[in-house]
């Protein structure tokens, strides 16, 4: 199945967080866009890994996204290394993305830089012709596959974005989304633990985060990402 957008995150909810509003503009333009997430958020201090799943499946339905995959890496635990990167690489041949989505580069969670990293290596390695990998569904050789761009969103910690999406008319969508994920944001009658995430204060952060980087762009919403190469335009007109 060729998608046009794969997004990847360390734990269900950090698509929904990073780029939700980005994913839904797109579907709603007709692109194909899958998500991928490394682990299951077994260590998350509120909810359960089963009640992670319900949650994510429920939000996909919500971005209206074409497929949802779990690699269950271990949270918390998962690395870069070969067989790590083995395993993205066949997700990334199987779904032929134009463009990826991934975790921040750095961020307050140690995943979030690791799954950064993890998933730029992969996306680089699929490209290279001799490293040979099947996956269950696929029979025979993988043809090599890279993206044409591997963009990374912008999550706990405010890092300073090379690109703005305007994602005007689409952080309802993306609050939604992100509220799927009942146990882990807020709600007064909780008896879970607190966490950094559990406030009202974080919740509301999802709507005004976005404002201020729309204010960047003289546009009502926007999601910022940090990029691994200079974008190219044909004419300065391409620029708003």
């Amino acid at each position: 199945m060729k998608l046009d957008i794969l997004a990847f995150g360390a734990h269900p909810d950090d698509v929904e967080l990073g780029c939700g509003a980005t994913i839904a503009k797109e579907v709603a333009n007709g692109k194909k866009v899958g998500i991928i997430d490394l682990t299951r958020g077994e260590l998350g201090t509120r909810g359960t890994a089963e009640t992670r799943d319900a949650e994510s499946e429920q939000a996909a339905k919500i971005l209206g996204v074409t497929v949802r995959d779990n690699m269950e890496f271990a949270d918390g635990f998962f690395v870069n290394d070969k067989w790590h990167q083995i395993e993205l690489i066949k997700m990334i041949r199987k779904y032929k993305p134009d463009v990826v989505l991934c975790n921040a580069i750095e961020d307050r969670h140690i995943d979030h830089g690791k799954g950064s990293k993890l998933v730029s290596d992969a996306c680089f390695l699929s490209g290279l012709l001799k490293i040979d990998t099947k996956c269950d569904d696929y029979d025979g050789f993988q043809e090599p596959w890279r993206p044409n761009a591997v963009y990374h969103y912008i999550q706990w910690k405010n890092l300073e974005p090379n690109i703005v999406v305007d994602v005007s008319g689409f952080i309802q969508k993306k609050v939604e989304a992100v509220l799927a994920y009942k146990t882990q944001f807020y709600d007064p009658s909780s008896k879970e633990p607190e966490t950094p995430i559990s406030s009202k204060n974080f919740t509301d952060s999802i709507e005004y985060r976005a404002r201020d980087m729309g204010r960047l762009i003289n546009a009502e919403h926007g999601e910022g990402y940090t990029v691994e190469r200079y974008p190219a335009v044909n004419s300065l007109f391409d620029l708003k």
